[in-house]
């Protein structure tokens, strides 16, 4: 498993140190979270999506190589921004061949930016053929409750939708409750391939 951070945060955000912790003890998966270029330059302002989007694949490319495995095997994503651009990866957003991981986890998908529902981020997800996992607050900004299940639609793949109350796009105070549900969503894929 790999995981990104959102844009204004790094790899050591708790939430992502959780959910490494937790998957690390549960089950026999790999984990590693990783940075975007600009954040390891030490930059603030995240890099243009092009940029971004081949991080993601130098970094697959890297861990397949170090853990001796393929894609296939890899589920990938992450917070915010960090989830969107490996989704926009694994849909072949960049112009390359669609990533083929095994899934998905995008926690607090940035579906528009606050208060501009008009500025949809939807394009790429007809091309999301993978297992999808989406954790979300009833109260994130980026995306309401309705915006994200229609959004959800238009992906072909399987898509698991856990919605925390009380919760907005930080997350905060929820990593429990994230933990629990990627560890529920992996043990049921893993038994579906089983």
């Amino acid at each position: 498993m790999l995981l990104w951070p959102g844009a204004g945060s790094a790899s050591e955000h708790p939430g992502l140190v959780a959910i490494d912790d937790a998957v690390r003890s549960a089950t026999a998966l790999r984990v590693a979270r990783v940075d975007f270029p600009y954040r390891r330059e030490g930059r603030r302002a995240p890099d243009r999506a092009p940029k971004l989007m081949a991080s993601v694949r130098s970094e697959v490319a890297a861990a397949c190589r170090r853990w001796g495995t393929s894609p296939e095997h890899l589920v990938i994503g992450g917070r915010s921004m960090g989830g969107r651009i490996c989704s926009m990866v694994v849909a072949g957003a960049d112009g390359d061949v669609p990533l083929p991981v095994a899934g998905l986890v995008l926690m607090s998908y940035p579906l528009h930016p606050p208060g501009k529902p008009d500025r949809l981020r939807t394009e790429h997800l007809p091309g999301l053929g993978v297992p999808v996992l989406m954790v979300s607050g009833d109260r994130d900004t980026f995306a309401t409750v309705e915006e994200l299940a229609t959004a959800s639609a238009q992906i072909p793949g399987p898509v698991t939708s856990v919605t925390l109350p009380g919760v907005g796009h930080d997350l905060r105070r929820s990593d429990e409750a994230v933990v629990a549900a990627v560890l529920d969503w992996l043990g049921s894929a893993r038994r579906r391939s089983a």
